[in-house]
């Protein structure tokens, strides 16, 4: 918290005022630059809150749950699937689920719901085209697996939806699901720090 000049002056007038008026006066001008400096500040533009909507065109595809969008006022956000995780693009299966998003998605008009916003400033979100649910729509395709432990805000339905969804992929070897034992990517981030 950065105290200005006359924050300071204030300050010492504080302890230094011989009549309550001077005081009182201090005080006021201490209470309001204290106030000034804890009160919550609107959005900055570009940066992502929880509960945004955004529209745009997506420009990238990092990998096959991390997508970056560009909306109409030229604002790029970088954002991570919700409810999902894809393999690492050096796991095997990690290009086949970075192309299997790109063809989904790159180019086109989205909109992405966040739900929330991770430790690297990614929004969590759900991404949709049309009608149709991109996140969904990977774990169908088989190259993700519905993220169970981060899918605590996910609606009941939805929920027994993507969960369906794996154990269908999973049956008919769809994706990465050919491998009899894929290495989830939660795991393999594990191994790879431990290392």
């Amino acid at each position: 918290m950065k105290v200005t000049a006359a924050q300071q002056r204030a300050i010492f007038r504080l302890f230094s005022a011989k009549t309550w008026p001077q005081r009182i006066v201090a005080l006021i001008i201490v209470l309001v630059g204290a106030w000034a400096c804890i009160k919550p500040t609107p959005s900055e533009p570009g940066k992502l809150t929880t509960g945004m909507v955004i529209n745009g065109q997506v420009v990238g595809v990092a990998d096959g749950d991390t997508v970056t969008v560009l909306d109409d006022d030229k604002k790029q956000y970088k954002l991570r699937l919700a409810y999902i995780d894809a393999p690492e693009k050096a796991m095997p299966f990690g290009q086949a689920a970075k192309k299997s998003l790109s063809d989904l998605v790159y180019g086109q008009t989205i909109q992405a719901d966040i739900d929330d916003v991770d430790r690297y400033g990614r929004g969590v979100a759900r991404i949709t085209k049309g009608a149709q649910d991109i996140n969904f729509q990977q774990v169908v395709n088989g190259y993700a697996w519905h993220y169970t432990q981060y899918a605590k805000t996910q609606s009941g339905s939805d929920y027994s939806r993507y969960q369906s969804a794996q154990e269908a992929a999973q049956r008919d070897q769809s994706g990465l699901w050919a491998d009899k034992n894929p290495t989830p990517p939660w795991d393999w981030r594990k191994a790879k720090r431990n290392n």
